[in-house]
Parts: structure tokens; sequence; C-alpha cells
């Protein structure tokens, strides 16, 4: 059974036991846009107590706020009491709610597009706030007065640009002058929530239009401050003919793959965050960044962390900013140094990382083809192979536990990737004449 299939039964039982119910929100909208709805959700007359009579076994997950949760087949759907929201003193959640009507339920939603009712069983749609005529001109407009809808749940400002990303429409002037008039009220949420806007922001197909509409409305300085420096911070023509820092990574974040992972974007997003904290003037007048990789890698952790984000995507977006500009040296490498580049986990991501800086700016594909090449040529064992030889021969060969542990090891693996010993007997007479003559 679909979740549709199941929403839709959790609905007909409701209006059997004689109450209104509606599909309401996303999943009206997204049908409309002929997308398909992630969940369902229900508005309806009926109260929480009336709800968990007819579904035992549901979640109250916000019974004050009139929201229950009712699984159905494996789905679960959130069931709301029609309602009119209190003020909000927090910036995030009514003070109190009154259960009320449809029309007044409507008037209390965020967007035109998701305060749409849709009659579950007929498939009519509800339509109080004019919804419709936005979404058939794909315009994102707040219902009422916009800065009144901000004002009571400042995450609103990133949904606005989420739902403009995401669904490529256009937000009203009068919503778009409000989103720069009360970018500040962002300061009043969470790390974490704001974490969540920015992802779905970032891993969208039309992720630069999302980041520029962010960095045009200041919403970005609330929360990512360090991005707006790259703007004007200008760079060697020769080597970046595009423009300047912030040119460069927007084109960028335009060439990724459109379903390219969250720690990928991340790392595009940042990779040259480093640049204007590092930039200099040599006395031939040209550019420098040096060491931009690394300051930059340093300002991703801080920044990821500030955010909240999850200490895997932290160490990988940082892994990859810190070694982007290694791929200038691939063709300089040693065997052995080169397949434990290629062997890093994240090297698939760094590679896309490389084309589109590559594609960005000054067009360059040597060093990629060149890997793309010895990923065929590696491909048919793997890049570090099991070891021959471990701490036990050593300790058997008379040696104790120490430092020169690791640095035979690593010279002896990096003898077997060279392709210089290739079995077992070669590496422990490679040991013996090292612990002999060290």
């Amino acid at each position: 059974m679909t979740p549709r299939q199941s929403a839709t039964e959790l609905a007909r039982r409701l209006i059997s036991a004689g109450h209104t119910a509606y599909f309401a929100g996303g999943c009206v909208r997204d049908r409309l846009l002929s997308r398909e709805p992630k969940d369902f959700d229900i508005a309806t007359s009926a109260t929480p107590q009336q709800v968990t009579r007819l579904f035992p076994g549901s979640n109250e997950v916000g019974a004050h706020f009139g929201v229950v949760i009712a699984k159905h087949n494996g789905h679960h759907v959130e069931i709301a009491t029609f309602r009119t929201d209190g003020s909000y003193h927090d910036g995030r959640r009514p003070d109190s709610v009154t259960f009320s009507t449809p029309e007044h339920d409507a008037q209390r939603r965020d967007f035109t597009v998701n305060g749409l009712f849709e009659h579950p069983e007929t498939g009519e749609i509800i339509d109080f706030v004019n919804g419709l005529a936005d979404i058939k001109s794909r315009t994102l407009r707040a219902i009422g007065d916009p800065a009144a809808r901000f004002n009571e749940d400042a995450l609103r400002l990133l949904r606005a640009v989420r739902f403009a990303t995401v669904l490529d429409f256009s937000i009203e002037p009068e919503t778009n002058r409000a989103l720069h008039h009360h970018a500040r009220l962002l300061d009043k949420i969470s790390p974490e929530r704001i974490r969540d806007e920015f992802s779905k922001i970032l891993t969208s197909p039309r992720r630069r239009a999302g980041v520029e509409h962010l960095t045009e409305a200041g919403l970005i300085d609330r929360f990512l401050p360090e991005l707006r420096a790259t703007i004007g911070c200008d760079q060697p023509p020769q080597w970046h003919p595009e423009g300047d820092v912030f040119t460069h990574t927007m084109i960028m974040l335009d060439l990724i793959e459109p379903d390219a992972p969250l720690d990928l974007c991340l790392a595009v997003l940042l990779h040259d965050i480093g640049k204007p904290p590092c930039r200099t003037v040599d006395d031939t007048g040209r550019i420098r960044f040096n060491s931009h990789d690394a300051v930059g890698a340093e300002m991703t952790a801080e920044i990821l962390r500030r955010l909240r984000y999850p200490n895997h995507t932290i160490d990988s977006a940082v892994h990859m900013v810190a070694r982007h500009m290694r791929f200038m040296a691939v063709q300089d490498m040693r065997v052995a140094k080169l397949k434990r580049f290629m062997a890093a986990p994240e090297f698939p991501m760094e590679m896309e990382l490389h084309r589109v800086d590559c594609a960005s700016s000054n067009g360059f594909t040597d060093n990629y083809e060149f890997l793309l090449q010895k990923e065929h040529e590696f491909a048919n064992e793997p890049l570090i192979p099991k070891p021959l030889v471990n701490g036990r021969d050593l300790i058997n060969l008379g040696m104790h536990p120490g430092p020169r542990f690791k640095e035979i090891l690593e010279s002896i693996q990096t003898e077997q990737l060279e392709g210089r010993i290739l079995a077992r007997d070669q590496a422990l007479d490679y040991l013996k004449r090292h612990i002999t003559n060290p």
C-alpha cells in the first residue's frame, strides 16, 4: 500500500465518523505540480482525543497543538486539528492554539502554495488563499502579511528560499522584500534547524540559485558570514578568467551532478573559503593564496561544527577541502603515494570536485584524465592490497614494539604498492635486511 493509499484510508475513517478531513499542505502542492509527495498530512475537524479514539496506538506528538501521528500499513501520517494560532513569543511555536475551521487554518500557514486542501476521495481542491493561481504562475507568496508570517517563525525565511529553489518558483516582491528586512530574525533559530533547511537547499539541483538568493537577501550572513568575503575577492585572471571567488564557487555548484551528496556540496561551497584571509600580492603584482587549502579546511571544520553537522559529514568535507590542491601534483606522485591518495573513501567525490573546479576556471583536464586512466589501470586489484607481513612478524624477528614498527611496515607497504615485493617470502626477507641494517 502506498503512502497516499494509507492516508486516504485514514481520512475515510475520519469522514465516516462524521468529521471533515482533507489532505493539507505540501502533499497537495506536490500533486498539483506532478511531483511525488514524500508524506501526507491530514487536516481535520476532529480533536486530538477523537483522533486517538479512532486510531488506537497513535502518537500524540503535539496534542497541545492539535497534532497526532497515526500509523497505517507501515506509514506514518500526521493528523492535525483545524486551528488558529496564538502569538509566537519564541519565534518558533505559538503560545496557544484554538481549534477552528478550515478557512482559519489555511490563514495561519506560511505560503499560499502550502495553504491548499484536497478532498481525499474526490480530489477537489479547497483554496482559501488563492494558492492555485500562485501554483500556476510558479510564485511563492506569504499568506497575509509577510512580516507577520516571518515574525511568527523565523525559519520561514529559509523555507521561502528552499521552496523557491526546490520548486523553481519566483518569490513575490513583497515577500522577497520582507526576507531582506527581517533577515536578523534568523538569529533566534537553532543551528540544527538552520542546518536542515540549508542542507535541503544545497542538495537541490538548483543549489546555485538557492545560495545566491540566501546571499542577496542577507540570510547567509546570519549563519555563514565567511561566504560574504568571497564576493569581490579577485583571482589571477590567467587561472580564473571567470571572476572572483564567489563567482567561481557558484559556477561549481551549478556544474556538479544534480543528485550530488551533501558532503560534496558542502566541500564545493567551502573549498576556497580560505582564499580571502590568505590573499596576498607579490612583488610582480601576482595574486597568491598560499596555504588557502589548509586554512580553508580549518574554517570548514569550524563552520560545520557551528551548524551542528554530524562528525562524519564534517570529516568528509574537511578532507576534501584540505586535499583539493593536491590534484595539481598527481602526475608527479610515485605509484605508492598515488595509490594511497586514490584509496581515500572520499576520492570519487574529490574527483567530481576537481572536475568542476577546473571546468569553472582554466578548463585544464590533464590531471583529471590522468586519474581516470589510473583508475582503469588499477581496477583489477585493490589499491591497498592485504599486507604481506604485520607487527607479529616483527616481534618474531626479535623487535620490540615502538615507533619503528610503523616506519618499517609503511616502507614494506610502499614496496608492495610499487610492485617490487609481491610475495610473503620476499617481504620477510626485506624485513630481515631492514632489522639487521636499519
